[in-house]
């Protein structure tokens, strides 16, 4: 039920064009496009040039990566990102929880988050839109119990969250953490960092993704495992990359001792 795809963040260098060519010819089946490079919400004309590109190498658009942030001065650009994620064809937007980890958040700047936040997924909700929270560092979704209590707070149907693993945490804990989010979780994005940020092969945390893996499929529910940054940004690991995904979502985890 997990489909496999790409970020085209993770090679922000390469034109639309080349991205969905490379994620097509790796056998994967989706794209999310960044509105950093690839599909900025101010530029239709870029916006339809990734669709195209999608289309042509035979791709689904799974979402639109866009970098809202539910800040105040951000507040009268989400119709904007909206209609960019309908040019795309994306069904769901990537949006980030404010800027100021929850545990530095006052009360005041989290209200303000939550606000913003409920009223971006009414606007994506008129568009059809769904709208998934980056799970990220200096976020209100830095946590799990953060993560869990946002969404509650929010309050919208239309809102769930993406996942991807805490740098420096042990599989173990990791997997926890996706479990503790359930049906919550929209997507996956996909990467082996350890320790910190320094980027590894899938296969060397192969055992972490197989988890992964055996959770979402257990859930019955179509998701998107979406691979996002590759060792030197080098687009010849790709191939690789994904025939190493295919092979941990086919895997099952095995037993605790």
């Amino acid at each position: 039920m997990t489909r496999l795809g790409l970020c085209s963040v993770t090679f922000r260098r390469l034109p639309a064009a080349e991205v969905a060519r490379r994620a097509a010819d790796a056998g994967l089946e989706v794209v999310e496009w960044g509105a950093d490079v690839h599909a900025p919400p101010e530029e239709p004309g870029t916006v339809r040039a990734a669709r195209d590109a999608s289309e042509r190498y035979g791709l689904t658009c799974c979402s639109y990566g866009s970098y809202f942030r539910a800040t105040p001065d951000e507040s009268a650009g989400f119709p904007v990102v909206a209609r960019a994620a309908v040019l795309l064809g994306a069904p769901r937007v990537r949006v980030w929880a404010g800027t100021v980890g929850s545990r530095d958040a006052t009360p005041q700047e989290r209200r303000g988050t939550v606000t913003r936040l409920r009223e971006a997924a009414r606007v994506a909700a008129d568009h059809g839109l769904e709208l998934a929270l980056e799970f990220h560092a200096k976020t209100l979704t830095d946590s799990v119990a953060s993560t869990l209590r946002l969404l509650d707070e929010v309050g919208a149907d239309n809102l769930r969250t993406y996942w991807q693993p805490p740098l420096d945490t042990p599989d173990e804990e990791a997997l926890a953490g996706l479990a503790e989010l359930g049906d919550r979780v929209g997507a996956v994005h996909v990467f082996s960092w350890w320790p910190g940020n320094r980027r590894l092969r899938l296969a060397d945390r192969e055992d972490l993704w197989t988890g992964v893996f055996d959770l979402l499929n257990r859930r019955r529910v179509r998701l998107d495992a979406l691979v996002e940054f590759v060792p030197g940004d080098d687009p010849a690991v790709l191939a690789g990359e994904a025939a190493t995904l295919r092979r941990a979502a086919a895997r099952r985890a095995a037993p605790p001792a």
